[in-house]
């Protein structure tokens, strides 16, 4: 049965690889292993319990209605142009300065596809008008959509808070000095590779037209820093900082959501519209895959495989540190999405990584953030067939520029986290 279970998990993989609905194949794949067990009803159980979890649906769901409003609202708008305009006035930094802006946005906004269309509709347009070569000015941008690794809202940081019986913003204390030692290296490689392939200033001016648009956009500071007032909230309101009383995601979402309509008095009911949309669209698609993923992981505890698993790690340290560092990073990369690899494996092997000699934090955190940077560097990702299609070149250009920032960052979290 074991074996079996091992060769299911490898088709689902492959099929998630071949771009087959995520949710459909983590949940019958599950079934699938639950069935051989001779126990579907124990994996239809873990569904409907995955369904109503209350640390992560309150908070995903929140989160996406926050940014479905500032969209509406175009607060998000202001707050990219209020960036890229400093930015595009100091040339030397413009390649690192994309890079970090991106990151610090993409916290705020934690979609990477989102982000990517958001900033690079901006940013892609105002580097290639630099001289920065347009793959080079995609990869740019594209390198900055894994900053969602910070955000309370990301699908993985309460899912792993839940594991550690902790809270959202201790997880991501213990996740940021690997983040940001991990940032550093993306930014300082890639901005090697464009002098190296001499990418750094290849045109003059190529895009007139868009860099007028971008001038020509007054941005509105009050609406500019709404997007970030639910983060700042968080922060302030948490255990590390304690300057304000403690703050929850869904109440820090809210405030900002009614922050967006004071400051831009868009019609409220439009914003009341759009705040439920996204709530909708993210139980559909992100708490989806969650729940689909609990199928898959009670399919593999059922056929035996997840014990087998966590028995083969305990006789190696280096097994477990490799496993959650290549595993998710490798499917991230082949598949374009780090979600389904990163969840599967936190699902069913993160739980037990104190018989490893970890801690659940370090290990689950690792497992995401390889994910995330995999899924950075990968051409069939939604962020990077954005981003290349607004450089105007293919996504594989992309994936030879960001490759080795992103691999050696994958190493780097292993080594700080674990």
């Amino acid at each position: 049965m074991i074996w079996l279970g091992g060769l299911i998990v490898l088709l689902t993989f492959a099929a998630i690889i071949k771009r087959y609905e995520t949710r459909m194949v983590l949940f019958t794949s599950g079934l699938i292993m639950a069935l051989i067990s001779g126990k579907p009803l124990v994996a239809i159980d873990a569904f409907a319990t995955a369904m109503v979890n209350p640390g992560l649906v309150t908070v995903i769901c929140t989160v996406m209605g926050f940014a479905y409003v500032m969209k509406l609202t175009k607060c998000d708008a202001h707050l990219v142009h209020l960036l890229a305009g400093g930015l595009t006035k100091c040339r030397p930094i413009l390649i690192p300065g994309t890079i970090v802006i991106t990151f610090a946005i993409n916290i705020a906004l934690p979609s990477a596809a989102g982000c990517a269309a958001a900033v690079g509709a901006i940013m892609i347009p105002a580097l290639i008008g630099a001289g920065v070569h347009p793959a080079l000015a995609g990869s740019a941008v594209l390198a900055g959509t894994w900053g969602s690794t910070l955000s309370p809202g990301a699908t993985h940081n309460p899912f792993i808070a839940k594991l550690a019986n902790t809270d959202v913003m201790t997880v991501i204390a213990v996740l940021t000095p690997a983040d940001l030692a991990a940032l550093a290296v993306v930014v300082v490689v890639l901005t090697a590779t464009a002098y190296l392939r001499k990418e750094h200033n290849v045109t003059m001016l190529s895009d007139v037209e868009n860099k007028q648009e971008t001038e020509s956009f007054k941005v509105n500071l009050i609406k500019a820093i709404v997007p970030v007032v639910p983060l700042v909230l968080l922060v302030l309101g948490s255990k590390q900082v304690h300057v304000i009383p403690e703050v929850t995601v869904p109440q820090a979402m809210i405030f900002g959501t009614i922050l967006g309509f004071v400051v831009t008095l868009v019609n409220a009911q439009e914003i009341t519209k759009q705040f439920f949309a996204g709530m909708g669209d993210a139980f559909g698609s992100v708490v989806g895959i969650i729940i689909a993923a609990a199928v898959f992981n009670k399919g593999m505890e059922l056929i035996g495989l997840t014990g087998a698993l966590i028995d083969a790690m305990k006789h190696s340290e280096s097994i477990a540190k490799l496993a959650a560092t290549f595993g998710p990073f490798i499917v991230a990369v082949l598949s374009g999405s780090g979600d389904a690899a990163t969840l599967a494996f936190n699902g069913a092997i993160t739980p037990h990584a104190q018989q490893f000699g970890f801690g659940i934090i370090q290990m689950g955190q690792q497992a995401q953030v390889v994910g995330a940077l995999g899924r950075s560097m990968s051409p069939v990702a939604g962020a990077a067939i954005v981003c290349a299609g607004l450089a105007g070149v293919n996504p594989v250009e992309l994936t030879k520029r960001n490759g080795p920032a992103m691999l050696l960052a994958a190493i780097v979290t292993m080594v700080v986290l674990m």
